[in-house]
């Protein structure tokens, strides 16, 4: 009872923004005030969601299958990679403007020679997906390394620590708020991607869904398909807002 209340508390405002523009899409669709093909009413969509609940189940794995993989190789290579430049002044003025270079390229106009390139199609949105959406958690992480606090590193010459045990008990810790936050900013772009790929290419998948169905001309498929993947990338950011708070109780955030 306490969550529902602390809950309510909180969100009462955005529940009450929410209740009004499904309020003024009911009450546009009702009284004709727009294209009944493209915006069909919400009890036509409410019945192409019951109809299609276990194909969108099955292009809901169908994206995660795709999805997590990309999250964790991102993640990897940000940590990795951030953290030797972070650490290493010499080797980050050296490629900091290569990084730079290569990030500011949009991942979609690759996706062309990609896919030309790639033995297959998954292995390509698999390569989108980690281009677009590496470098905000990349930077992130250089940021946080560069500005940790001098003191945190002076207690750790104190302790006497070094190498390895003073990366993991001092350096990614205290860098950690600035990482989290990039990479949450950066799940964002791996939804963009992720949808862009299956658009173009994919079989199943929560995109792909959307994209045929619109091609159809099914619209009531259309913004059932547009609603449950707008509720899927709500629940899983909020998932991770609840780590990242999690994982930095101590902060003073």
């Amino acid at each position: 009872m306490f969550n529902i209340k602390r809950f309510a508390k909180k969100y009462w405002i955005t529940v009450l923004i929410f209740i009004g523009f499904v309020g003024l899409y009911i009450f546009a669709t009702d009284n004709d005030l727009v294209d009944p093909y493209l915006f069909p009413k919400v009890s036509a969509i409410g019945d192409a969601f019951a109809d299609n609940r276990k194909l969108m189940l099955l292009n809901l794995i169908s994206s995660m299958k795709l999805m997590i993989p990309a999250i964790a190789i991102s993640l990897g290579i940000s940590i990795v990679l951030g953290t030797i430049l972070g650490m290493k002044p010499y080797l980050r003025d050296a490629l900091y403007p290569v990084i730079y270079t290569f990030s500011v390229v949009p991942s979609i106009l690759l996706s062309p020679f990609v896919l030309l390139m790639s033995p297959n199609f998954w292995v390509a949105s698999l390569f989108l997906i980690v281009y677009g959406t590496v470098w905000g958690t990349l930077f992130a992480t250089i940021t946080g390394i560069m500005t940790i606090d001098k003191r945190y590193l002076d207690k750790a010459a104190t302790l006497e620590l070094k190498g390895f045990r003073k990366l993991i008990k001092v350096i990614l810790p205290a860098a950690s708020p600035s990482i989290l936050s990039g990479f949450v900013n950066s799940l964002r772009s791996t939804f963009v991607m992720l949808v862009y790929a299956e658009m173009y290419g994919s079989q199943y998948g929560m995109g792909f869904f959307v994209k045929k169905y619109a091609e159809f001309g099914l619209y009531d498929r259309t913004w059932a398909g547009f609603l449950f993947m707008v509720v899927v990338l709500v629940i899983v950011m909020q998932i991770f807002e609840h780590i990242k708070k999690r994982l930095l109780d101590w902060t003073t955030g």
